[in-house]
């Protein structure tokens, strides 16, 4: 394992007059052979005196990459190689999450997230970056919100583990273009405005300080490719090892935005697009996020729905795994068709300003609305897998793996989701929940500085899609809208499924 800040152990001689070398020197000449080219920063240079004398020279030196070298940034007296950790953190729209690491063994030592501050500014980003358009104060705003849920998070590490972050040598960011620019303090209005070019989209190591955070070492966040394209796709990308593998892979990442990557390691072709926020709850009236009271699965037998709730009690409304769990049964049941629409043989449907429900729970309602919504997100992902697989000439029965990113990925039935359409129809083991895949990406490349070679390899062969300029684009959306599709030969799983209730 090489991770982005280790620590050695030096046993030295004390300066003499035959040998009057400078303390400095002294260290850098005790290195081992084969690190390669190290300097020392200011602030250990300043501490080299009394520490390397009262420990009689036997020090332990903590060294962090730069983006160019190995830079020496703390010494200490004594061997403490045993506490040498880093962080993994994923920066979310919604929610920060961090690992701290044992960057000698790999080992995760502690974990925890955090609500984004940031929400304080709007739910949605388009509020936030609004909000801060042409105001750098504003700006300014965010950004402190957004170190604030860093420091939050760092925290809850520290007491959790009982060490001290400010001995950190490395920090690995992955997240979203806007995210960077929010946690950058870089305007990030251009994202989302024509000619969509954002302020920057390789950022570099950063010193902790630098952002005000409470390390000693250095931030490496992930590059982005595009707008709409982030490193949390591309730390994605090192997670799955899709582009090492030989066979052809798609990886899907649904939110508010769908981000698609299809490849292996001769090619990867990426794109992305407005996938709306239902498979959050954003557009479902009783819609909510995955937290306590909502109702994360669903199952109909004989006319009565069967709920299964977050942290247990009275069901408040419905995440995006209950979603697609409820639209599929409601389908399977025959008591919506085709179209997302009620049938005569759904019961106890009620009536709301023209708009067509059912209960599904107490004082809790399903809106023909909210399953259009739902099928417009559904079709939106369908579109851009078709599209991508077209485009290289691929059907989907050659496709290897089938990866979906997410903590919405990680919590949704795959029975569900491909009797909907959201998935393709192929052998559900080849459906794969890659979970928190920017977090484990982030973990990866912290632990393996030798990492950041295939990232240059990946943003030197993608490809980016902008599915906005694709011709039939919508017309793709229109037929892949029906439950699971126009084109029902594509779901043989599902046409068996209704054979059976028939």
């Amino acid at each position: 394992m090489d991770a982005l800040s280790k620590k050695i152990y030096l046993i030295l001689e004390p300066p003499t007059e035959e040998d009057p070398r400078a303390d400095k020197q002294r260290i850098l000449d005790g290195l081992p052979e084969g690190i390669g080219h190290v300097v020392m920063g200011l602030k250990a240079m300043r501490s080299l005196y009394p520490i390397c004398e009262k420990a009689n020279w036997r020090i332990t030196v903590s060294l962090a990459w730069n983006g160019s070298c190995w830079e020496i940034y703390r010494i200490e007296p004594g061997d403490t190689r045993i506490r040498s950790f880093g962080i993994a953190a994923d920066l979310g729209s919604t929610t920060v999450c961090m690992r701290l690491i044992d960057l000698n063994t790999g080992r995760v030592l502690a974990q925890s997230s955090a609500y984004n501050r940031q929400i304080a500014f709007g739910e949605d980003i388009l509020t936030r970056v609004f909000y801060c358009k042409g105001q750098p104060a504003r700006l300014e705003e965010v950004r402190l919100a957004t170190i604030e849920t860093f420091r939050e998070v760092m925290d809850e590490l520290s007491q959790k583990s009982g060490l001290d972050l400010t001995a950190c040598g490395a920090m690995v960011v992955a997240g979203n273009t806007t995210m960077m620019h929010f946690l950058l303090g870089l305007d990030p209005f251009s994202v989302f405005a024509s000619p969509y070019a954002p302020r920057a989209s390789e950022f570099g190591f950063l010193r902790g300080e630098e952002l005000g955070l409470p390390i000693e070492g250095y931030v490496y966040c992930y590059p982005c490719l595009a707008n709409y394209l982030g490193g949390d796709i591309i730390s994605g990308m090192i997670a799955t090892g899709l582009p090492e593998r030989e066979g052809i892979s798609v990886f899907l990442d649904i939110g508010t935005n769908g981000e698609l990557v299809v490849g292996n390691r001769d090619f990867l072709l990426s794109g992305a697009g407005a996938a709306g926020p239902a498979l959050e709850g954003g557009v479902v009236k009783t819609g909510m996020r995955a937290v306590d009271g909502a109702v994360s699965a669903v199952r109909l037998e004989e006319g009565t729905f069967h709920l299964t709730v977050l942290g247990g009690g009275t069901p408040k409304g419905l995440c995006g795994s209950g979603i697609v769990d409820l639209i599929a049964q409601l389908y399977l049941a025959g008591y919506i068709d085709l179209r997302g629409k009620f049938t005569q043989d759904a019961p106890h449907l009620v009536e709301e300003n023209g708009n067509i429900g059912i209960g599904y729970g107490p004082g809790l309602y399903f809106w023909e609305s909210d399953i259009q919504a739902f099928l417009n997100t559904k079709a939106a992902a369908n579109t851009m897998v078709e599209y991508m697989l077209d485009q290289i000439g691929i059907p989907m029965e050659q496709v290897d793996r089938f990866y979906v990113a997410g903590a919405f990925g990680t919590h949704l039935d795959k029975e569900s989701a491909v009797t909907i359409g959201l998935y393709p129809d192929m052998e559900r083991q080849r459906i794969i929940s890659a979970g928190n895949s920017s977090l484990e990406g982030a973990q990866l490349l912290l632990c393996n500085k030798d990492k950041l070679v295939l990232l240059e390899s990946i943003l030197g062969k993608m490809e980016y899609v902008q599915f906005g300029a694709v011709a039939d684009f919508i017309d793709r959306m229109r037929a892949a809208k029906a439950i699971p599709h126009t084109d029902m030969r594509r779901y043989p799983s599902v046409q068996e499924k209704l054979a059976k209730r028939k």
